[in-house]
C-alpha cells in the first residue's frame, strides 16, 4: 500500500526546505526593506546605526544559514560543501568576529554597504531556491540567480576586506582575542586577521570558479532568441 503524498520522504524534505527558504527570504527581505526605508527617511545618518537597527536579525539569519552545511552533508540540498562552507565562514567571521566585537566598526559605512550586498544576493538566491523546491521555474529568475553574484560577490569580498582593514586599529588598541600561551607564546589577533585577508582572496578565486562552473551548467539549456534572417 502506497503512503499518502504528505508522508513520503521526498514530500517532507521539500516541505522542510521550502519553509527554510521562506524564513530566510522573509528575514533578508525585512532587512533590505528596513534599510531602504531608513535611508529614504534619514539619509546618510541611517548608515551609521545600521547595525543597531538590523544587526540582530542579520545575526539570526546568518546563524540559521549554517544549517545549509548540514543540508549538504545529509544530502537534502544538492550543493558542494566546500564552496558553501567558504561563503558561510566569510560572513560568520566578518559579522560575529570583526563587526560585532568592535562597536567602533559597527558605525562604519562599510557595514551598511556589506549588508546591502549580502541581502541582495540572498533575496534572489532564496527566492529561486524556494520556487525550485515546489517545481516553479522562471527563466528570468533563473538567469538572475546565476548572474547577479558575478559583479556583487567580488564587491562583497572587497567590502569584507575593507571592514577587516578598518577594524585592525581597534583590535590593536583593545587587545580583543589576543591572548598569551604557555612557553612565552602569544596570539596577536591583528596578525591573524592579516593572514585571513590573504586567505579571503584565495577563497574568493575558488568560490568564483565554482559558481561560474555551476552557472554554465544551469544555463546550458537557457532559451536564447535567434535573430530572423
Amino acid at each position: 500500500m502506497a503512503l499518502p503524498a504528505w508522508l513520503q520522504p521526498r514530500y517532507r524534505k521539500n516541505t522542510y526546505l521550502f519553509i527554510y527558504y521562506l524564513i530566510q527570504f522573509c528575514g533578508h527581505s525585512w532587512i533590505f526593506t528596513n534599510m531602504t526605508v531608513r535611508f529614504f527617511s534619514f539619509g546618510e545618518d541611517s548608515m551609521v546605526d545600521t547595525f543597531y537597527a538590523i544587526g540582530l536579525v542579520m545575526r539570526v539569519c546568518q546563524s540559521i544559514s549554517l544549517l545549509e552545511l548540514l543540508h549538504i552533508c545529509v544530502g537534502i540540498e544538492p550543493n558542494h560543501l566546500l564552496p558553501r562552507f567558504l561563503q558561510l565562514t566569510e560572513r560568520i567571521i566578518i559579522l560575529f568576529v570583526v563587526i560585532t566585537s568592535q562597536e567602533e566598526v559597527q558605525e562604519k559605512y562599510v557595514v551598511c554597504v556589506l549588508f546591502i550586498f549580502w541581502n541582495l544576493l540572498d533575496m534572489v538566491r532564496y527566492t529561486y531556491s524556494m520556487l525550485s523546491v515546489i517545481g516553479i521555474s522562471y527563466a528570468v529568475l533563473t538567469w538572475l540567480s546565476q548572474t547577479l553574484w558575478m559583479p556583487i560577490y567580488p564587491l562583497c569580498v572587497l567590502a569584507e576586506a575593507f571592514a577587516i582593514y578598518q577594524s585592525l586599529p581597534y583590535f590593536e588598541s583593545s587587545g580583543t582575542y589576543s591572548t598569551k600561551l604557555p612557553f612565552d607564546l602569544a596570539i596577536y589577533f591583528p596578525y591573524v586577521l592579516k593572514m585571513y585577508l590573504m586567505m579571503l582572496f584565495i577563497g574568493m578565486y575558488f568560490t568564483y570558479s565554482h559558481l561560474y562552473s555551476e552557472r554554465r551548467d544551469v544555463l546550458q539549456g537557457f532559451p536564447v532568441k535567434k535573430k530572423k534572417v
